[in-house]
C-alpha cells in the first residue's frame, strides 16, 4: 500500500493528501479547504473518460463502476440497488456511475459490450465484473469480497 494518497474532493475540487493507514483504520479524512468527507460519499459520481483514471483508478479503495446507457431499461432497473449500496457502503468504497454513450473511450478500453456491467475496481485493476441484473445481495456479497 502507498504511504499516502492525493484523494480530490468533490465539493471544492481541492486535491488532499490522506496518509493510507488513515484509510486504513476507517477514519474519515475531511478535506483541508471546504472541510467536506473526502470518503463519505453517499451517493455514486459520474466519471468521465476524462476523470476515470484520477476518480477511480487512482481511489485508495474499492471503486463499484455502474456501466450504463439512458435508452437501457435493465440499467434503469438497476440503478437504484446501485445507490442503495452507495449508502449502506459508504467509506467502504466508492460508487461511480460511466455513461457508455458519452465515454466511448473507457467503455471499449474495458471492452464493455453489455450492459449493465458492474465493474469492481480496486487499486487500479478490475477484480470483478459483474453483467446483467444480479439481485443486491449478490452484489454486495461480491463488493465484500474485494474489500477483505
Amino acid at each position: 500500500m502507498a504511504d499516502s494518497y492525493i484523494i480530490r474532493c468533490r465539493a471544492c475540487g481541492t486535491g488532499n493528501r490522506v496518509p493510507a493507514e488513515k484509510i486504513a483504520t476507517g477514519a474519515a479524512p475531511i478535506c483541508g479547504r471546504c472541510r467536506a468527507r473526502l470518503l463519505d460519499q453517499k451517493q455514486p459520481i459520474t466519471v468521465t473518460d476524462d476523470t476515470f483514471s484520477s476518480d477511480v483508478e487512482g481511489f485508495p479503495l474499492p471503486v463499484l463502476v455502474d456501466a450504463w446507457a439512458p435508452w437501457c431499461a435493465p440499467c434503469r432497473m438497476i440503478a437504484p440497488v446501485v445507490e442503495e449500496l452507495a449508502k449502506e457502503m459508504a467509506g467502504r468504497i466508492r460508487v461511480a456511475k460511466l455513461n457508455v454513450d458519452d465515454n466511448p473511450a473507457t467503455a471499449s478500453r474495458f471492452n464493455l459490450r453489455s450492459i449493465p456491467t458492474l465493474l469492481v475496481i480496486k487499486g487500479g485493476r478490475e477484480v470483478d465484473r459483474i453483467v446483467g441484473l444480479q439481485p443486491k445481495a449478490e452484489i454486495a456479497r461480491r463488493l465484500l469480497r474485494a474489500v477483505a
